[in-house]
């Protein structure tokens, strides 16, 4: 495995070379070397990239104190079957301030995660385009559990005519159920504990609505409560369209999504609705 850190070893590592390429922001768990792996099954090289994207934090984030292991990623990596890491450092990626910024659209980016983090998937789409530029992969992966930036991206990819196959991989989770994040990590034993219950409100939301019920703003409200009830901070949990994650209508395709706050650490978790389970619109599986 090579690990490049400039992007003229890059393109010379990559000429004439077709490649899988899985984007993450490192301090790796599981979750991320299932992507390597749905990577390899694509054929050709697996390139993992490593960078933590100063614009889409905002001021008052963990763009400071995220995890940095690069070591211990390569590690994994390499045991993954990944052949090539790139881990640029943010002089190499943005040697000038990026004026250029793609802004995806309102009605998609600003609700959800990008109601409560503005600007955030502005950040995400203008650093994904520019590494797809950087690697010029024919397919790259992104995890569903960012269920909102797979769709931006995919969009995104979809819009601007891209030639890259998105695909999307399912959510590894705990034992328990917790979707597994980087950012468990920051979490205490005992908020680990507690953790589960985001997936739980979840698991339980979605087996009132498969039951028939289609009150979806009182659903929502309850799973809200019983969180808060427990020490949370929940942003959202809300029941939308699979498709556009527009407002639930009745036989449509639906996820429920939520974010909640436990302790300084924020988790984002969602499920699909098991009898109409779909892939976003425009991902390919």
């Amino acid at each position: 495995m090579h690990v490049i850190h400039t992007l003229a070893e890059l393109r010379q590592a990559l000429a004439g070379s077709p490649s899988a390429f899985v984007p993450t922001m490192g301090n790796l768990h599981a979750g991320h070397l299932s992507l390597v792996a749905q990577a390899r099954q694509f054929g050709g090289l697996v390139v993992a990239s490593i960078f933590v994207n100063r614009l889409q934090f905002a001021p008052h984030e963990d763009f400071d104190t995220y995890p940095r292991t690069l070591a211990r990623d390569c590690e994994l990596l390499q045991g993954a079957g990944c052949d090539i890491v790139f881990a640029p450092n943010e002089s190499e990626l943005y040697p000038e301030p990026q004026g250029y910024k793609l802004v995806p659209p309102p009605d998609l980016a600003d609700l959800l995660e990008g109601h409560f983090r503005p600007g955030f998937f502005t950040g995400v789409c203008t650093v994904v385009l520019k590494l797809f530029n950087c690697v010029q992969p024919a397919a790259a992966v992104f995890g569903k559990k960012d269920y909102q930036q797979l769709m931006v991206i995919s969009r995104m990819v979809q819009q601007l005519a891209l030639p890259i196959a998105i695909i999307a991989g399912e959510t590894s989770r705990a034992e328990d159920g917790l979707a597994l994040s980087s950012r468990n990590g920051y979490l205490s034993t005992s908020e680990r504990e507690e953790a589960v219950w985001l997936s739980r409100c979840l698991r339980e939301l979605q087996a009132q609505v498969l039951s028939g019920r289609q009150d979806w703003a009182a659903l929502e409200t309850a799973a809200m409560q019983t969180l808060s009830a427990r020490g949370w901070s929940p942003d959202y949990i809300a029941i939308r369209r699979q498709a556009d994650l527009g407002e639930p209508v009745p036989g449509a395709p639906l996820v429920v999504l939520a974010a909640a706050r436990l302790g300084s650490t924020r988790l984002i978790d969602n499920l699909e609705l098991a009898q109409t389970a779909q892939t976003p619109a425009g991902v390919t599986d």
